[in-house]
């Protein structure tokens, strides 16, 4: 019988035959080399492979072998502080091998074998188990215990089980024969099983005042932030990874330029995190898979981390994926399409385009374990739709699956207004499910005040658009109060530092006291009957509004204190003076 080899090379997609008994998505070793590949098509005895490494050098006759399994992960303790590239390979381990650059055909194992790992066990020897049953628990990280699980597709007695010190390869214990370790393995486009979907109603607290009051995302939700070239993306995907309160971060870096991942790796390891006081990477997963990187790398990257994050969800921690960014991988499916002579679809990508981001977002969700936990997986991707034009493929077939959209706007981003999301584009479809649960766990005017501030916003655009035609000095005074008021919004609230030591995170409870202080401001405004914009934006507490987000939150209760009494001061001194302006006039008629 004939041994398998290539016969033909198109770039990253190569055709081998003599591939009789292979199946579709199977891990394959291709040439000398043995880089790592992935049959796509099969026909007949010919297989279609796409390769995760760089493929120069590659000639026909070079020997194909089969792994006999499809593209899997390394799941188990370790994952946590790791960095991979788009199949899981340890960059650092790596670099230690081959320099800088990744040679091809480098192989080294996702978690260390030799680090041993104290297993405290759950369960007793005798007891019957289930897939997905929490057998015991490793201490992965100073701030996150490790559940080891019973893998799905097992179950019954177990035996031989004792606490003691492993490595992830090691037999802790068997089940009904079966051996079963620290680590398991799961193919990378496989969902892992649950047994029910709940609806996602938690919120998602990301310090980001923008995202967490107007255009909230539920712990299990999914969001898209589109926007063009210099408009925050990436900026505005690593805040939401350095503060968003899920107990793990998973952040993927695909197709991303170098110094930006390079920015990512350096910064990460050094940020403190702030309710455990630990370093951040403790309880971060980094998938690096920058653009120089292969392109059929690019594509695995993102269903590699949404594996890992669904792996911790399984244990029932509240997990958070960004994915930098999903153009990226949407432009390695265009190019592995077009090696293959795939009928193309709009703007030359394939035409399961909207299939493949259906199935990476749907896998995201609040469920109830196997083990009967409640864990989440919230996913943030980011898209970068060339020219800032959100009518292309990507952008339409994300927003079509994902039910928050922060519209990024390069005009607001050229006025130095940051985050640059823009508030009359932009939507969150789980208002109401965040709405009532702010109304329990922070405060019962979170969704009136919500609906106060969203009116008042789209009030300024109304206003704005008679301001272009006839100017402002033609409005009257109550309009020209409320452009007044809504720029202390946009100013004061909607715009954050993230540069800076305090503004870069606001408490729920800041948000809701930094706009409850406005909305003060303004009911005292509208009861002046004939209010002066200018007069009243030059009242010593407009300045004091606009300082309240750089303070820290002690001192920020003690001042809004302070200035709530100021502004019902200030206003009734000047009712005073309209009064007074008024039997003036009474007296001269």
């Amino acid at each position: 019988m004939n041994k398998p080899t290539i016969s033909k090379i198109s770039g990253p997609v190569i055709e081998a035959k003599n591939m009789l008994g292979s199946q579709i998505n199977e891990l394959v070793r291709v040439g000398e080399e043995k880089l790592v590949g992935e049959i796509i098509r099969l026909e007949r005895d010919r297989a279609t492979i796409q390769v995760y490494e760089e493929t120069s050098g590659l000639m026909p006759g070079e020997p194909v072998i089969g792994t006999g399994k499809p593209l899997s992960l390394e799941l188990g303790p370790g994952l946590l502080g790791s960095i991979y590239d788009g199949i899981q390979r340890p960059l650092e381990i790596i670099r230690s091998k081959s320099g800088d650059f990744i040679a091809r055909g480098t192989e080294a194992p996702a978690l260390n074998r030799e680090k041993r790992w104290h297993f405290k066990p759950r369960v007793k020897n005798g007891e019957s188990v289930k897939p997905g049953a929490i057998i015991g628990t490793v201490r992965e990280t100073e701030t996150i215990t490790h559940r080891i699980l019973v893998p799905p597709g097992m179950s019954g007695k177990i035996s031989g089980l004792s606490e003691g010190d492993y490595t992830v390869n090691e037999t802790i214990a068997m089940v009904s024969g079966k051996p079963l370790r620290l680590m398991q393995e799961w193919p990378v486009k496989k969902q892992r099983p649950f047994v029910e979907k709940l609806t996602p109603s938690e919120l998602l607290v990301t310090g980001q005042r923008i995202v967490d009051f107007l255009f909230p995302v539920p712990k299990g939700g999914t969001a898209s932030i589109p926007g063009p070239f210099g408009s925050g993306k990436t900026v505005m995907q690593q805040q939401l990874a350095k503060w968003a309160d899920a107990e793990i971060i998973v952040y993927v870096g695909c197709g991303e330029r170098g110094n930006e991942m390079t920015d990512v790796l350096t910064e990460f390891p050094k940020l403190v995190d702030p309710k455990t006081g630990k370093p951040l990477m403790k309880r971060t997963v980094l998938i690096a898979n920058t653009s120089n990187m292969p392109v059929a790398a690019r594509e695995a990257s993102i269903y590699t981390g949404i594996t890992i994050a669904e792996y911790y969800r399984d244990q029932g921690f509240n997990v958070a994926l960004m994915a930098d960014s999903t153009s990226r991988w949407a432009e390695a499916l265009r190019e592995v399409s077009s090696r293959l002579e795939e009928m193309p679809g709009e703007e030359g990508y394939p035409a399961y385009l909207g299939t493949r981001l259906a199935e990476f977002y749907e896998r995201a969700g609040r469920v109830k374990t196997l083990s009967g936990k409640i864990g989440s997986v919230s996913v943030i991707g980011a898209v970068s739709p060339p020219g800032g034009d959100f009518s292309e493929p990507v952008t339409q077939n994300t927003l079509r699956i994902t039910k928050v959209f922060w519209a990024l706007d390069a005009a607001l981003s050229e006025r130095r207004h940051f985050p640059s999301i823009n508030w009359l584009t932009s939507y969150s479809l789980y208002s109401d499910e965040t709405g009532a649960w702010a109304s329990e766990n922070v405060s019962r005017k979170w969704p009136s005040t919500r609906e106060k501030v969203m009116a008042l916003l789209q009030k300024e655009s109304e206003l704005q658009e008679i301001v272009q035609i006839i100017g402002p000095d033609a409005l009257p005074p109550k309009e020209r109060l409320t452009l007044e008021i809504a720029k202390m919004v946009r100013e004061d609230f909607l715009q954050q530092n993230a540069f800076h030591e305090v503004d870069t995170y606001c408490s729920l409870e800041k948000q809701l006291g930094m706009l409850e202080t406005i909305m003060l401001f303004q009911e005292q405004a509208n009861e002046l009957e004939f209010p002066d914009a200018e007069k009243i934006s030059e009242l010593d507490s407009v300045q004091k509004i606009s300082r309240l987000k750089f303070l820290p939150l002690e001192s920020f209760r003690k001042e809004t204190k302070r200035l709530r009494e100021q502004i019902l001061k200030e206003f009734k001194e000047l009712k005073k003076k309209e009064e007074a302006g008024k039997k003036k006039g009474g007296e001269k008629q």
